[in-house]
């Protein structure tokens, strides 16, 4: 197997990106069991942040790396929490405070169509002048009351009407098969399987 280095420490993604990757032969290694300093996010654009996370990365290791930049767009909030959605209540990063600060954010509000987005990029080396980018969009609704025990982020109150679950509620399988991470995946797979 080859190995790729992922730029994040996020065991949720760390376990998504594994299963799905070791089918195109690839070992997925967190960037920090190699001593790599997360990377500074300074942009407002997912697909900039993933390029800079993955070119880090490599840098850092002169192994082809992956990066994921991905969030949450809601639609009355003008797409926020967007790109600060880890940190979307400030830091320490908390999953409990930031889906707090989304429900007070949409008190009142009748529309809550929310959207997620994961931009994914792989570069052979830190260099490299093409790399490959995926994207994916997952669209679903905000609930107030959180739902379900799997997933992380704001997963228990992304509703998907197509399943009458949260994010939360469903299997891997089943979300790897629909979520944004799982068709930007897929995307980067079939590009992985053909020699890039």
């Amino acid at each position: 197997m080859k190995k790729l280095i992922l730029a994040s420490g996020n065991a949720g993604k760390l376990r998504e990106f594994g299963q799905l990757l070791a089918t195109v032969d690839f070992e997925v290694v967190p960037q920090s069991t190699l001593n790599v300093p997360e990377a500074e996010e300074p942009h407002c654009t997912f697909v900039e942040n993933a390029l800079a996370k993955a070119r880090h990365a490599a840098r850092h290791t002169g192994l082809p790396a992956l990066a994921d930049d991905s969030g949450l767009c809601v639609a009355t909030l003008g797409g926020a929490p967007g790109v600060y959605s880890a940190r979307y209540a400030g830091e320490p990063k908390s999953d409990a405070r930031n889906n707090e600060k989304l429900i007070a954010a949409l008190q009142g509000l009748a529309d809550r169509r929310a959207h997620y987005v994961a931009v994914l990029v792989f570069v052979r080396h830190a260099d490299d002048p093409q790399p490959v980018i995926a994207e994916g969009e997952w669209h679903g609704e905000i609930v107030d009351t959180p739902r379900g025990e799997d997933g992380f982020g704001y997963d228990p109150h992304f509703y998907v009407a197509r399943f009458g679950k949260t994010a939360a509620e469903l299997s891997h399988n089943e979300k790897n098969a629909v979520s944004h991470r799982g068709q930007a995946l897929a995307q980067l797979i079939e590009r992985l399987r053909h020699g890039l």
